[in-house]
Parts: C-alpha cells; structure tokens; sequence
C-alpha cells in the first residue's frame, strides 16, 4: 500500500508537470519555425540576394511578425491590414510596423493606390456615422517579379515614387493648408474660402477643420465661430481661421488673431442678413444700456422687422458672439437682454421696473394660461378610463404630482435640461400587449407649426420617450403626444420636402401629435346640457386660478343648466382680479 503523497511530494510533481510542458512548447515552435522556412525558401531566395547586392551585410531574414506575416499571405490571396489582424494574434500597430518592412525589404508587393470603403460606425447617441476607410492591399512577392495586376489592381515592390503623400511622397493637403495660413497671415479666412483658394490641390473643407483643430490645440491658429455653453458652431459661410504669430508675445498675438477676425466679420454684414442683424441688435442693446434699460425680445423683433424664427436665430447668435451681452429671465419666461458694463445697483432698479411692468401687461394672460391648462387636465382626468397615470413628487409645494418633469439629453429651445409635460398616461391596447403612452402639452392661444415642433423635440430627445435609431434620434415606439391648445392657425400650412402642402392638423398626425382643440371639449359640455353661452375658454378667464377652474367644472358637469349663474357668481367673486389686471394695463 502506498502512503497519501505530501505537499513536498505534490510540489515536486507539479514542477515536473511544469517542466514537461516548457519542453513542449520549445519543441513545438521550433517545429513550426523550421516549416515556415521551408514553405518560403524559395520566395526568400531571390530577397535575400536582392538585399546582397544593395549592400546589406548578411541575409535580410524576417523578423518573428514578419514571419507571422508572410504566413497569412502564403495562400496566394490579396489581403489587408484589417484581414491580417483578424488572422493574427498581433496588435494593428504591429502589423502596420511588419508590413512596411516586408514592403520595403522586397518580400511582398502593395497596390500602387489606396482603394476606398463607405463604412457604418455606431457612436451610440450620436447614431450611425458613415466614415470613409482608405487601405491597401498586400501579396507575397513572386521571384523575379516587381510588379503584378490581378483582378484588374496593380501590386508594384517599395519605391519611394510609391509612397502616399502622408508616407513621404508629397507635400500632404495639411501642409499646404498650414502653408497658407502663416504666408497670410496678416488676415483671417472663412473655410469655404480656403477651400476656393486651394481647390487645384483637391482641398475639401473636411481636409481643413480635420488639421485646424490639431493647429488649435497646438496654439498655431485661431478658430473662431458661434461660441455656445458646451460647443462652437460655425458661420454660414464655415469657421474663421487665421494665423498666430509665434514670435510675438502670447497675449499680444492672441489679440491680433481675434481682431483680424472681427474685420473679417464686419466686412461680410452687407451681404450677410443674419450677420447685419446680430450687428443690429448689439447695437440697440447698448443703446439701451446707456440710458440704464432693459430691452426685451419682443422690441427687438419689431425693430428688426423680421419673422419670429428670424429674430430668435439673430439674438441666439449674438449671444454666442458677444461675450459681453447677458439675457435674464422675469418670472422665468420673459426674455430681457442688456451690457455687461452696467452697474449692478442699477441692474438691479432696472430689473425691478421691468417687474412691475411684466406684471402690469402679462398678469391676465399668465393666469388664463394655467387655468387652460387646469381645465384641459380636467378633461383628460374626467374622461380617460383604464389609464394608469404617471406621478412624481416635486420639491416645489402644491405642484401638481401628476405634472412630470422629464430630463432632456440636448436643450430643445429655452429648456436646457428639463422640461415640465402636463400629463402623462398609459393606456394598454389589449392583453399581452404593450401599452401605449400619452404625454400632454398646453398652449393658451393661437398654435403654430413652430409650437408642435417643439413639442415634438422634447418627446425625442427626452430620456424618457426618446430613442436613438439609424435615422437619428426619434419617439419611442407607442409613445404618442397630445398638443391642447384653444385655436390652431388655420391659415399656416407646412410645405414637405416634395413640395406637398398639408394643414397643420395633418402635419400633428404625421408626426404622431394629436392637436386637441377648446371645441372639441366645447362639444363634450354640449352633449351634457350645458347652454352655448358658456365655454371652456369663458370658464379659464372668469376663474381665479386652475383649482377654481377644475371646481366650476365639477359643478358644471353636475348641474349643466346652472352653468350660466356659476360662472356670474366667480366673476363676481373675482372681481378684484379683474380690476387689477386692468389696474395694470392702464398704467402701461
């Protein structure tokens, strides 16, 4: 009987274990080294004498990745980088580094020119990118033999007059960018002008703004464009770039850069209307400041005589323009602009009279708005059945838990990473089926197209609707909205891209936005009884606010034919309201 091994025994097996697989592995390479000389002697044959007569000392033999190399290249096939690296367990800079020397040392022959792929790349919430892959292709090179065409691509053997122009064979589309700038660099260049300048070199505008923002980093050039919170974008006609003189002081030169720009700017503002408008309204804005006022976004359009998207791209790239102009809100929803220079006591009195202003004029329709939206809840409240409605606790006091923050991924107009949705809901088609949601917005007045666009925007790019697909950021599936506004401008039409011109109503549907109008709860309060004198809308103006509203409308659908005197007993009630809205309006 044997005795139970003990842990030196154990040891001693394992190293002899150890030391029986060492032995092997060596026997295993060798054997394997050995076949692959043997498989390309021949081809090796006719390099290594090639090497002898250019003066080498020995023979030229492959190093461990060459090897590894030429093996994969040994079926005779045209391979690339990307190929080689799949088959090999080397890294892609290995094989670049072996490739280039077995090209050089005459052991395999590459295409005379680069052939070119479209490719998709997922960026994940960016989407799909499509990139532009230029490679070669590589084959063992036969004995005797510089150059080679199968499958109608030319192999030729290393020659310098071979090389790209990034591999040595030229001066590269960089270098003649970075040329250009430093011999001129007494002025400053749109890319689109660069582009004109340079277009006998084949010099594209991606060729620029791919180098330029190396040289940025670098500190060689200046480039300058629509500077926002988090990005830069460029002008209409590309980003300004120009020079920096190294051989000045930092500061001094860095100076001369933005003021070269700054000329270049103003000289594009007469045939520039976007251009000659920011010019405009940083003008009017020191005005304004001098005398220690305000000016808001509605004077603004006025005096720039233009449309409403006109004016709002104006000031928007003004404000990326000038550092040195500041926008405030009143109330969190008036817009007023004024210069950095004024002092802050008499900000401070000037903001203050703004207040006092916005409250006299802009009272009763803030009112009327949230009792819009209180009574289109109520409706949505009384009438959805079977629905599971979201909720959230808000850190504000009395907010409606049912009102639903969502969290924006990109800003969609003034929200920045928030926007507030009025209701939200889930309805389930049928079982085993997934439920669909609807998500609520309110508008007071007259609705436009700009109005559901941005409606829609905040359903996409919202973390909680939101999807990213292959043609961009979309709605999820199921996901539908539902824009309650009292009156939709019947005369806006929306022109598509095949020139088909559809109303607004049919523009929601596509867009999978249902328009709900104050009519259509009108006709509900009809088939309850209510008399025609009494509205929806004349309830939102005689109530005091949307809990009054959703009490009038309880009452109302209860007592359909008392309709009339409820809504004379709030008017009554409310009738300080009224008279300090007036108040207000008056002392305008």
């Amino acid at each position: 009987m044997g005795s139970n091994p003990t842990p030196r025994t154990n040891r001693n097996r394992l190293s002899e274990q150890d030391s029986c697989l060492f032995w092997a592995n060596e026997a295993q390479l060798f054997v394997l080294d050995f076949v692959h000389w043997l498989h390309f002697g021949r081809a090796f044959k006719s390099t290594e004498t090639h090497h002898i007569e250019r003066g080498h000392s020995g023979l030229a033999r492959p190093s461990s990745t060459e090897k590894i190399i030429l093996g994969i290249l040994g079926d005779g096939k045209p391979k690339t980088h990307r190929d080689i690296v799949e088959k090999s367990s080397l890294s892609p800079s290995s094989v670049w580094q072996g490739l280039r020397r077995a090209w050089e040392k005459g052991m395999v022959l590459r295409t005379t020119k680069p052939s070119f792929e479209r490719e998709k790349i997922l960026r994940g919430r960016a989407g799909i990118r499509l990139n532009t892959r230029g490679y070669h292709s590589y084959l063992l090179q036969p004995e005797g033999k510089d150059r080679v065409e199968t499958g109608g691509v030319e192999y030729v053997s290393f020659s310098k007059k071979h090389l790209d122009v990034r591999g040595g064979g030229g001066k590269s589309k960089a270098k003649l960018i970075l040329e250009f700038l430093k011999k001129n660099s007494n002025q400053a260049f749109f890319s689109t002008d660069i582009v004109k300048r340079l277009s006998s070199r084949e010099v594209r505008v991606s060729d620029i703004m791919a180098n330029a923002r190396r040289w940025e980093h670098q500190g060689l050039v200046y480039i300058r464009g629509y500077r926002q919170d988090d990005r830069q974008t460029p002008f209409k006609e590309g980003y300004l770039l120009t020079w920096i003189n190294q051989d000045e002081d930092r500061d001094e030169a860095l100076k001369g850069a933005i003021e070269r720009t700054s000329k270049a700017l103003k000289n594009q503002s007469p045939t520039s209307p976007i251009i000659h408008r920011v010019h405009r309204i940083r003008d009017m804005i020191v005005e304004a400041t001098t005398v220690r006022d305000l000016v808001s976004f509605d004077y603004l359009e006025r005096k720039l005589e233009c449309s409403d998207d006109q004016a709002e791209e104006a000031v928007r790239r003004a404000l990326q323009l000038y550092q040195d102009i500041r926008e405030l809100k009143l109330f969190s929803k008036y817009r007023y602009f004024y210069h950095s220079s004024i002092p802050e006591a008499e900000l401070k009195a000037a903001v203050e009279m703004k207040e006092n202003y916005v409250r006299q004029t802009k009272g009763r329709s803030n009112r009327i708005g949230h009792n819009w939206e209180g009574c289109v809840e109520w409706f949505v409240d009384k009438f959805t059945t079977g629905a599971k409605f979201w909720s959230q606790a808000h850190r504000t006091d009395g907010m409606d838990p049912q009102r639903i923050t969502v969290h924006l991924i990109r800003s969609v107009g003034d929200r920045k990473q928030n926007a507030e949705l009025d209701r939200v809901w889930e309805v389930s088609p049928g079982p085993l089926l997934e439920p669909n949601t609807y998500v609520l917005e309110c508008k007071w007045g007259l609705v436009s197209k700009r109005d559901v666009d941005d409606f829609f925007n905040v359903l996409r790019w919202s973390k909680e609707f939101g999807v990213d697909t292959p043609d961009g950021r979309q709605a999820k599936q199921g996901v539908k909205g539902v824009f309650a506004g009292t009156a939709f401008n019947p005369k806006e039409n929306v022109r598509l891209k095949d020139d088909k011109i559809i109303s607004l109503a049919e523009y929601g549907a596509r867009m999978n936005v249902q328009l709900l109008k104050a009519a259509d709860l009108n006709q509900r309060i009809r088939h309850r009884g209510v008399p025609k004198d009494v509205s929806v809308q004349e309830i939102c103006r005689m109530g005091r606010d949307e809990g009054q509203v959703r009490e009038l409308l309880d009452r109302v659908w209860d007592d359909p034919k008392s309709a009339p005197e409820l809504i004379a007993k709030a008017s009554t009630s409310n009738t300080d309201i009224f008279e300090f809205e007036k108040s207000m309006a008056a002392s305008r």
